[in-house]
C-alpha cells in the first residue's frame, strides 16, 4: 500500500513524495488496526521534530485520520472490529495516515458518532484539541470573560471562537482579509439564529486600524483577558506584509488586562525587561500553545482521550463547524500537501480514501 511521506534535502528543501510502505504483521496488545477512510493534512514542524530527536530520512505525513476498526489486540477494551472511529497518529509513527490501513494505539483513538461524516471528523479533531488545549488547559476560560482570536478565520480560529461562545466569553477575532471578515461577521451558532458568534471582527488588514484602541474600546478600557495569537513580531523592523498579519508583542501586552492570559504559537518568543515589567505589573501570564504535549505524559492521557471525545460530541450536536475544503483524492495529496505546508490554503484539507 502507498503512503505521504516527507523528505528533507540537504540543503533543507522539503520535498513531498507517495511510496510503497507496509505493516507490521504482528499487531501488539494495546494496537488498532484501522482502515483509513479519510485523513486530515496538516504543516509538517520540522524545527520541532528535530528538537524532539525525532528526524528520519522519510517522515510520515498526515496523521488526523477517521475510520473502521478492522482488528484488535489481545489487550484491547476501548474498541472492537466495525467501531467507527477517529484519531490523531503520534508524533513518532513510522506510517503515513495516507495508507489504507494503519496501526495505532487504543488510547490515541476514541469512537465517531454515527451522525459525525468522515471529513468533518479528521478535519476537526487536531484543531479541536488544539482548541480545548489553549482555552481550557492554559487559559481557564469562564463565563464573561473577554477573548481576543487573533486569524479568527483560519481553522484553528474558528473552532476556538465556537467553543468559546459555546461556554459564554464574548468572542473578539481579527481578519486579515475584507473576505475573512464579511465571513467573521456572518458566524452564528446554528440557523436561523440572529445573534453572532464574534461580538466585533476587527478588521488588520485595513493599515488605519488600531488593535490596541479597538480592543480596549470593546472593553471600556479594561483590556481583555485572554489572547490567541497566531503568531507575533518580534522586531519593528518587519516587512510590511507580516505587519499588516501580525500584531507587535507590545500589542498584545499593552490589551491584555489585569489578571490577563496570552496564550502564544511563538515557540521563540523573547521577552525584554520591559516586557515582563509590563505583565508584572498587570498580574498577567503567558502560556506557549504545543498542542503535541499530550503525549509527553502518561499521567495526561485520560484528559487528553476525554478532550477528543468532547471534540467529536461537539462535532455530533453542531457545536463545532469546522472549516474543510472539498475532499481531495490521493492522487492530489502530494500537490495538496505542498500547498499547506507554505500555508497557500485557508481551510483544512483531507483526503478520501
Amino acid at each position: 500500500m502507498k503512503g505521504l511521506y516527507c523528505k528533507l534535502s540537504e540543503a533543507g528543501e522539503v520535498k513531498f513524495i507517495i511510496q510503497d510502505t507496509s505493516l507490521p504483521t504482528a499487531i501488539g496488545n494495546h494496537q488498532v488496526k484501522v482502515q483509513v477512510k479519510s485523513c486530515a493534512l496538516s504543516h509538517v514542524d520540522i524545527k520541532l521534530r528535530e528538537d524532539l530527536k525525532l528526524q528520519s530520512e522519510h517522515v510520515p505525513v498526515g496523521r488526523e485520520i477517521a475510520g473502521v476498526v478492522l482488528q484488535v489486540g489481545p489487550k484491547v477494551t476501548f474498541f472492537q472490529p466495525d467501531d467507527e472511529v477517529v484519531g490523531i497518529l503520534p508524533l513518532d509513527a513510522e506510517v503515513s495516515g495516507l495508507c489504507d490501513v494503519v496501526l495505532i494505539d487504543e488510547y490515541n483513538l476514541v469512537q465517531k458518532p454515527e451522525k459525525v461524516g468522515w471529513f468533518e471528523a479528521a478535519g476537526a479533531i487536531k484543531d479541536g484539541l488544539k482548541a480545548y488545549t489553549a482555552l481550557h488547559t492554559l487559559a481557564r476560560i469562564a463565563v464573561g470573560q473577554t477573548l481576543l482570536v487573533l486569524d479568527g478565520a483560519s481553522p484553528f480560529g474558528l473552532l476556538a471562537i465556537q467553543l468559546a461562545h459555546y461556554h459564554g466569553v464574548k468572542v473578539l477575532a481579527t481578519a486579515v482579509s475584507p473576505e475573512d471578515q464579511k465571513f467573521l461577521e456572518q458566524l452564528r451558532p446554528s440557523l436561523g439564529v440572529l445573534e453572532s458568534l464574534v461580538a466585533r471582527v476587527i478588521g488588520v488588514w485595513d493599515l488605519k486600524v488600531d488593535l490596541v484602541d479597538l480592543c480596549l474600546e470593546e472593553t471600556g478600557g479594561l483590556g481583555v483577558d485572554i489572547v490567541i495569537d497566531a503568531g507575533v513580531r518580534l522586531h519593528e523592523e518587519d516587512t510590511e506584509e507580516v505587519r499588516n498579519h501580525l500584531p507587535h508583542k507590545h500589542d498584545i501586552i499593552s490589551l491584555l488586562g489585569v489578571g490577563g492570559h496570552w496564550v502564544t504559537t511563538e515557540d521563540n518568543l523573547q521577552l525584554d525587561p520591559p516586557d515582563s515589567c509590563s505583565l508584572f505589573l498587570k498580574a498577567a501570564s503567558v502560556s506557549f500553545l504545543n498542542e503535541e504535549v499530550w503525549e509527553a505524559s502518561r499521567a495526561r492521557q485520560g484528559r487528553y482521550i476525554h478532550i477528543m471525545k468532547d471534540v467529536v460530541e461537539k462535532l455530533s450536536t453542531g457545536t463545532f463547524r469546522p472549516l474543510v475544503e472539498n475532499p481531495v483524492p490521493l492522487y492530489e495529496a502530494t500537490v495538496s500537501m505542498e500547498m499547506v505546508q507554505r500555508r497557500q490554503l485557508r481551510k483544512r484539507v483531507v483526503v478520501k480514501l
